[in-house]
């Protein structure tokens, strides 16, 4: 009983006030790349999803939005449950068929490629991809350039994608066309669109 009930439960309290606030945020975090945001944690789903990646489900996935989810997710039915009772989203087997990508494994995640990426036409048709990370001090800091950056800035989420310098420098080859990357931390988020450019930090 208590497995259906979290289904049900864990929904904004305020649906208007506090998808804004969340929504504000992620314009905010879009256009500031690498800058965290914090939000608290304003929407509660059941394991493996993280309050904060709950708070940008409830705010960005609706009926029209077409989602993948990684294995974790897609194994809980409790976690499938919430998304469809709370946000109404069609699910899909096949990322590159995805508008936006639900990731709680980022090691296993698959890479960057399998993902739609747009047409020249349509470059907007992409996966905007939400991973949920840990926080946001990790080891490995990257060093941000581009749009909505004066000079640059450090990005360090705990968790990466595998390659991910590659992998980044790969999808800005194909702009406008590519994903954008929405971070769900510890009651904070972040966003690297696909204009930005990504280093390492030397040391």
């Amino acid at each position: 009983m208590r497995a259906a009930t979290q289904v049900f439960e864990g929904g904004f309290a305020d649906t208007v006030l506090n998808s804004q606030e969340i929504f504000r945020a992620l314009m905010d975090a879009m256009a500031n790349p690498g800058r965290v945001i914090s939000v608290g944690d304003l929407a509660l789903a059941p394991s493996p999803l993280s309050p904060a990646i709950a708070s940008i489900a409830a705010t960005l996935l609706d009926h029209d939005a077409v989602v993948w989810c990684d294995k974790p997710v897609k194994a809980s039915q409790d976690a499938i449950g919430w998304l469809k009772f709370h946000t109404g989203v069609e699910l899909t087997n096949d990322p590159s068929q995805a508008d936006f990508a639900l990731v709680s494994d980022i090691e296993n995640m698959p890479s960057f490629d399998s993902f739609a990426k747009g047409t020249s036409e349509y470059p907007d048709r992409s996966t905007t991809i939400i991973l949920q990370v840990t926080g946001f001090d990790g080891s490995q800091e990257l060093t941000l350039e581009g749009p909505g950056i004066k000079d640059n800035a450090v990005f360090a989420p705990n968790e990466l994608p595998r390659m991910f310098i590659e992998q980044w420098a790969a999808n800005r080859g194909v702009f406008p066309r590519g994903i954008d990357l929405i971070f769900a931390g510890n009651g904070a988020l972040a966003a690297l669109p696909r204009t930005t450019r990504i280093s390492k930090k030397e040391a």
